[in-house]
């Protein structure tokens, strides 16, 4: 079994200690707290004040300040006699990151102090350092010297406080000693956390936050898994840092906080974009809404013990069957069962587009792989690159179509003459059935389509592929959901958080949605490829990680991001960091292939990876310069329309 969770077949939220923020409670028995952070000057009270109010009313529930120095620091208190004088109560929330004093400061005005542990009391040079075991206890000392006067001064002001670690900004102690891991997060924050036990100071809430959802739902799951080894309880605030903005921040926070959630993790979340603040509530809203109704769910045969590998990522052995299973990436199916006649036109949504005057397919990145047509023919040449999945009964046996079978049709399936059948099974139909499981390794020209309509879907589709595993079959396996009725940013994140769960786990070799009136089949396809490029198992695209602004960012976040995007989009596979500061900078990009970093007013400078190669680059010229160094490194290719 998972010792990261209380079950992984029976939704139960993860027992926690109730944490006090003023007048809110974190962990326990208490609703989940939806929080965001101001993106304006902490100087500037009036427009934080302001934009405060604005998230309050949206529904946020803990307001985060950036405090980086003494001075920013003592402004809370005026910004926080301002929103109390005008009837608002939330807690506030100083976020530190360098400033060991600012901090102090900051613990005798707000209610919650956010500290990170890798510069906090650490520097980051990114050099690689020998430590003796008595040389790294002598900087555990250290650190416990620098930090034990801010745990002490929360402790007395009744403060409580976040150890939020995040995965890019790692010091090189911990880089050196543990790697760039789930493992170093895990110890960052464990080694703070000693320091407040030492203390007995248990007011606490910690987090384990990346840009790659892989690694941030590792180190979570790790950070659990501790704790629980430990007789330690200490809530959870979940966030994906750097997602991005629009659909792409949308779907990278759903595949991280959601697949947590679906596991009972998680008392507090940020969903963090690149937009204005009080956009992100809503959102944040709409992720935790999703999942709501989970322990109602219908009951999952349990599993001795689990064949997933939750903290490493390891792809599920499968047999390649066509360009699906083995070392193939993830495929997209897409449906237009539901037309009663095919033209070429209706492929346009599903990344082809046919060309009358030259008589031709253009074939986008995200193009699908197949489409399931049920009862209907095309009565034209489809694609190359396209497969054609049709029922049984009405399947044409030609190049390129494949048949979907169901169970009633297994006793006839050697008379099949196809290279490739789509077996639709019910995910229930999979847990200990003998009969299917034999087939299944008899039969190697078979893909299993499973899917659920459980409530929890993710955790039933993940059970029966883990009986798979358990009978080492090796049949590939293409996930299938299906939604109604959904408004469109409902739909993305449901369906992320679901599906992303499964190939985060590494078990998928495909996808299938299907979803009626959730916004069409642009919609859909589009969806389907984010999931996978959130999950790193398929890169269609240009990747941007992009901070979400605060109050240190040096330009304006939303518009630069527009103006990188709208000349490098077509770059697939690129992944460029947008980042305001230097807090958020060469570390935070994590692992960015070219960076773009706020350094001065109206100055960048410029990465290649983690290296620096141009410094203030003023404001005007970056992202020609950034179009550049990309040139220089080869990853540029010219946009064809």
């Amino acid at each position: 079994m998972a010792d990261f969770c209380e079950s992984i077949r029976t939704y139960k939220r993860n027992p926690t200690r109730e944490v006090t923020i003023g007048n809110k409670i974190i962990g326990g028995n208490q609703p989940i707290l939806i929080q965001s952070m101001t993106t304006t000057d902490t100087m500037n009270t009036v427009g934080t004040v302001e934009q405060s109010i604005r998230m309050i009313d949206a529904g946020c529930e803990l307001v985060r300040i950036t405090a980086p120095s003494k001075k920013e620091a003592k402004n809370l208190q005026v910004i926080k006699d301002m929103l109390r004088t005008r009837g608002y109560d939330t807690p506030i929330v100083a976020d530190i990151h360098f400033t060991p004093n600012a901090a102090e400061v900051a613990a005798q005005i707000v209610e919650k102090v956010r500290v990170n542990p890798g510069n906090y009391a650490d520097k980051k040079k990114f050099e690689e350092i020998d430590y003796t075991d008595d040389s790294y206890q002598d900087e555990l000392e250290r650190i416990e010297k620098k930090f034990t006067p801010l745990v002490k001064l929360c402790k007395e002001n009744s403060v409580a406080m976040r150890i939020g670690t995040n995965h890019g900004s790692l010091s090189d102690r911990i880089l050196s000693r543990y790697g760039d891991t789930p493992l170093g997060m895990v110890e960052s924050a464990m080694e703070f956390l000693r320091i407040c036990i030492n203390n007995d100071f248990h007011n606490i809430v910690l987090s384990m936050k990346a840009s790659n959802t892989l690694v941030m739902v590792q180190a979570y799951r790790l950070l659990v898994k501790v704790m629980k080894e430990n007789g330690m309880d200490y809530p959870l605030h979940l966030g994906v840092t750097e997602a991005g903005e629009g659909e792409d921040g949308r779907i990278k926070s759903a595949v991280g906080i959601g697949t947590l959630l679906q596991d009972g993790l998680g008392d507090t979340i940020r969903v963090s974009l690149t937009e204005e603040p009080e956009f992100e509530i809503p959102v944040a809203e709409k992720l935790v809404d999703a999942f709501s109704d989970l322990k109602d769910h219908e009951a999952i045969k349990d599993i001795k013990d689990s064949p997933i590998d939750f903290y490493n990522y390891n792809k599920r052995k499968t047999t390649s069957i066509g360009n699906i299973g083995a070392s193939h990436v993830p495929v997209v199916i897409g449906d237009l069962s539901q037309l009663d006649e095919l033209k070429p036109s209706h492929f346009f949504a599903f990344g082809y587009n046919y060309s009358v005057p030259f008589d031709k397919w253009n074939i986008a990145d995200q193009a699908v792989d197949y489409l399931f047509i049920g009862n209907i023919t095309a009565g034209f040449e489809i694609p190359g690159t396209l497969g054609l999945i049709q029922n049984f009964d009405s399947w044409e046996n030609k190049e390129r179509h494949y048949p979907i079978i169901t169970i009633e049709h297994l006793s006839m399936i050697e008379n099949i003459k196809s290279p490739i059948i789509f077996l639709e099974v019910d995910a229930t139909g999979v847990i200990r059935n003998n009969e299917l499981l034999k087939k299944l390794s008899q039969q190697h020209n078979l893909v299993l389509v499973l899917k659920s309509k459980n409530k929890s879907g993710m955790v039933e589709l993940r059970r029966a592929t883990m009986e798979l595993m358990q009978a080492n079959i090796q049949t590939p396996v293409i996930f299938k959901r299906e939604y109604a009725n959904m408004d469109e940013e409902s739909f993305q994140l449901k369906s992320s958080a679901e599906l992303g769960a499964l190939f985060i786990d590494g078990i998928g070799d495909g996808l299938w949605i299907n979803a009626v009136n959730c916004g069409g089949n642009k919609l859909i396809t589009s969806t389907s490829f984010g999931i996978l490029q959130a999950t790193r198992t398929r890169i269609s695209k240009t990747e941007y990680i992009s901070c979400p602004s605060c109050g240190r960012t040096l330009f304006d976040l939303q518009e630069t991001t527009a103006k990188i995007r709208a000349v490098t989009s077509h770059l697939k596979g690129v992944k460029i960091g947008i980042m305001g500061c230097i807090v958020n900078g060469p570390g935070e990009m994590a692992d960015a292939d070219y960076g773009y970093v706020g350094t001065g007013p109206g100055k960048i400078t410029l990465y290649k990876e983690k290296e620096v190669v141009q410094k203030n680059v003023p404001e005007a010229q970056a992202v020609d310069a950034l179009i550049n160094l990309i040139k220089e490194h080869g990853d540029w290719v010219e946009f064809k329309a």
